[in-house]
């Protein structure tokens, strides 16, 4: 089993250090650059905004992409799912007047 490990972050120009299992240390650090330019885009030129309210949009905007993402993969799956049972009826069908 392996120990969390300090990872070193970087939001806005600030530092944090937070602990993440070795084999999660890429995807961290990859949502940490996500996160980062999202709160830069949010902030623009405005360099007293203030950070909280920064990262709670940009925490906002994450989530709201995500919804959406959510939204079309279940869309993605129904229409799947509906697609391949139209396929098995039809072969279901091929199976049955072939062995008649």
């Amino acid at each position: 089993m392996s120990a969390n490990q300090p990872v070193v972050i970087r939001l806005l120009d600030r530092e944090y250090t937070v602990g993440c299992e070795p084999d999660e240390r890429d995807s961290l650090q990859a949502a940490a650059k996500l996160l980062d330019s999202k709160m830069r885009e949010i902030r623009g030129g405005n360099r007293m905004a203030a950070l909280d309210r920064v990262a709670v949009l940009a925490a906002l905007n994450l989530a709201h992409e995500l919804q959406q993402v959510r939204a079309e993969n279940s869309g993605r799956d129904r229409e799947l799912t509906r697609t391949l049972g139209d396929l098995n009826r039809k072969l279901d069908g091929l199976f049955d007047t072939a062995s008649n």
